[in-house]
């Protein structure tokens, strides 16, 4: 089920791993090939990863591990993904997906294990449920978003159908998600990416009638709009949307992650560099809390 040494290494970089851990990657990949414990194991998780392919919204339960933590622990996920690579690259042909949004849309594996290497140091993968998602043949990337083939929930869809519009809880829509490492979030490189799933979704699943976008994130917390300028690139993003509704509960330390790497970071010790990193670090020695936010514009 995986691919030979070489072969496991080109895979690799096209999954955009970091170089540093490729070869602990090959090295220990004889160990999964050659012990039936592990063999198997691997097995029920490529099952369990390309049950329902193509559905929306089937989740990912990988089957855990009774070994003791390490590398190969840290890592097997990786195996996992790899040696589904098959199946999901068969889902994108016959979707016709192009080779190039296929490759970009998987390189997130790679992106999340640089996430792990810089908030832990050692090889592993982070948000391993996440990338049930990609493999799966719910989320592209195309250009700077990410966009993923879901449905409607009903707090969402009751308050769209209130607002007027023709939709309601599990009603098809797309979800926007914003990767790190990729530039600012300019109002040019948004336009652009939904000028992309436009043509994208209707070539590929023209049987999917997309009415709504909706986007669930703390960049959408409007307390952001006292810290920031108006014009800098998040609030413009923030108006796009509607909002369906504010979460009660605070959501602290997801900025402190996505903005600082690192979501236990002492709030005394957040840097002040940027207009972001003092608008999260300062509200929250305040005595602040961050929110999510629900939005959703129109398509």
């Amino acid at each position: 089920m995986l691919p030979a040494a070489d072969e496991l290494a080109e895979v690799l970089l096209d999954l955009a791993v970091p170089h540093e851990d490729i070869g602990e990657l090959v090295r220990m990949s004889r160990r999964v090939i050659d012990d039936p414990e592990l063999r198997q194991a691997l097995e029920r998780s490529v099952a369990e990863l390309v049950r329902g392919m193509g559905e929306i919204g089937t989740g990912l339960d990988l089957p855990d591990l009774d070994w003791a933590s390490g590398p190969l622990q840290r890592c097997f996920p990786v195996y996992v993904f790899v040696a589904a690579l098959p199946y999901t690259r068969a889902q994108h042909r016959e979707r016709g997906v192009p080779d190039e949004v296929s490759r970009r849309t998987l390189a997130d594996l790679g992106r999340h294990m640089a996430v792990h290497r810089r908030r832990y140091g050692v090889a592993g993968v982070h948000a391993v449920w996440w990338f049930g998602h990609h493999f799966r043949g719910e989320l592209y990337q195309l250009g700077r978003l990410q966009f993923e083939r879901a449905r409607l929930g009903r707090r969402t869809g009751t308050a769209l159908a209130a607002a007027g519009l023709d939709v309601g809880p599990g009603t098809p829509c797309l979800n926007l998600h914003i990767p790190d490492f990729l530039g600012p979030l300019t109002p040019a490189a948004c336009d652009r990416s939904l000028a992309l799933a436009a043509d994208f979704f209707a070539r590929c699943f023209p049987e999917e009638k997309y009415r709504v976008a909706t986007c669930h994130s703390w960049l959408l917390d409007r307390q952001l709009t006292r810290y920031l300028p108006a014009g800098s690139n998040i609030v413009r993003f923030q108006q796009r949307f509607r909002l369906a509704r504010e979460d009660k509960e605070p959501a602290d330390t997801d900025p402190v992650e996505f903005v600082f790497g690192d979501p236990d970071l002492p709030v005394e010790t957040l840097p002040r560099r940027s207009a972001l990193e003092r608008a999260v670090g300062d509200h929250l020695r305040a005595g602040g809390h961050w929110y999510h936010g629900h939005g959703w514009f129109e398509l």
